[in-house]
């Protein structure tokens, strides 16, 4: 029995959400059952009230408004608790055609792919200006690079994911998951698909970022955080063999210099220069002591992995095998399994 879980993060929607809840299918071929899920991210609207009015099978609300990328987050720990096979993820201002889920999951259904991604077809896309569109396609270009992988629209939103996938996925930005999440896949060597979708005028402006400048420092900021964290001693070589390289031009100048047998006023050279390969091998060190940090961060991911993987049996596990016990005035949970 498959299960499809689509999510949607909401940030003071009450007037858009009907519309996006109505467009959203409620049957799929190779699909057993749908239901909606609602991340209310700290509105001081009736989102949750309408969600909840609108039948929504699930509804979490942060108390104050903690980002998009938090808020995805919340939804796939939710999505997962409630017995996910399959995860969807769309925007509540309707951007999104949510007919086109249909056609976002079908890669996952037939087992051709970990991650499905909503192409908007941002080349030729008439809801997007020219700037934007560029934008748009400049960043694809580098997040492609950058995970190794063949995404046409990396910043999409609309997005399909399988149970086993949201839970290898951490998200470690606050700003936006959309480029955290592909760095991640790609470097994990899950399959990443892309499918045309259809996309709706925008309703509003967005609420990601107030200014186009804004948007694309964040944004890089985010890409290079993310890609830091998977390839910290190839960063940090390349920052350290640059300054070894600076560094060499006032060693070689102080030489040439000595060589012909000047030297006086040329000490400053040999000082800089090596100041400068000092600051390069430090460099190199710290790109070192950031790979073994990296090695670390693997290992608890694994183990936040089996974490998730344990949960999966305690749910399948009748109550008649579990212990309650209590340790300091909290309960825990002991679960017998039998390997």
């Amino acid at each position: 029995m498959t299960k499809l879980i689509i999510q949607i993060p909401c940030l003071n929607e009450e007037s858009h959400l009907p519309d996006t809840l109505v467009e959203l299918p409620r049957s799929i071929p190779g699909i057993d059952e749908i239901e909606f899920l609602v991340i209310d991210d700290g509105s001081d609207d009736r989102t949750s009230t309408i969600a909840r009015q609108m039948g929504v099978h699930h509804v979490v609300r942060h108390r104050r408004n903690r980002g998009l990328a938090i808020a995805f987050q919340s939804g796939i720990e939710r999505a997962l608790r409630e017995g996910a096979d399959i995860i969807v993820n769309t925007d509540a201002d309707g951007q999104y055609s949510g007919r086109c889920i249909a056609d976002l999951v079908a890669p996952i259904i037939r087992g051709e792919a970990d991650i499905v991604i909503g192409d908007r077809g941002v080349e030729k896309n008439e809801h997007f200006g020219r700037f934007k569109r560029k934008l748009q396609q400049l960043g694809s270009s580098v997040v492609r690079r950058l995970s190794r992988t063949n995404v046409t629209d990396a910043v999409s939103g609309f997005r399909a994911m399988t149970r086993q996938t949201a839970q290898r996925i951490f998200i470690t930005t606050e700003f936006s998951y959309t480029t955290d999440m592909l760095i991640q896949a790609g470097r994990k060597r899950l399959r990443i698909v892309s499918v045309p979708v259809d996309t709706n005028p925008a309703a509003r402006p967005s609420r990601l970022f107030r200014s186009i400048p804004r948007f694309i420092s964040q944004t890089g900021m985010t890409i290079i955080r993310a890609y830091t964290t998977y390839n910290p001693l190839r960063v940090f070589g390349a920052v350290g063999v640059v300054f070894f390289l600076v560094g060499l031009i006032p060693l070689v100048r102080f030489a040439w210099f000595a060589l012909s047998g000047d030297t006086s006023g040329h000490i400053q050279s040999l000082v800089i220069g090596g100041s400068i390969l000092v600051l390069g091998a430090i460099t190199l060190l710290l790109g070192v002591l950031a790979d073994l940090i990296s090695a670390n961060r693997k290992l608890s991911e694994a183990i936040l992995e089996k974490l998730r993987l344990m949960e999966d049996r305690l749910d399948t596990i009748d109550g008649s095998d579990k212990v309650v016990a209590k340790s300091r005035g909290r309960g825990q949970l002991i679960d017998r399994l039998s390997v």
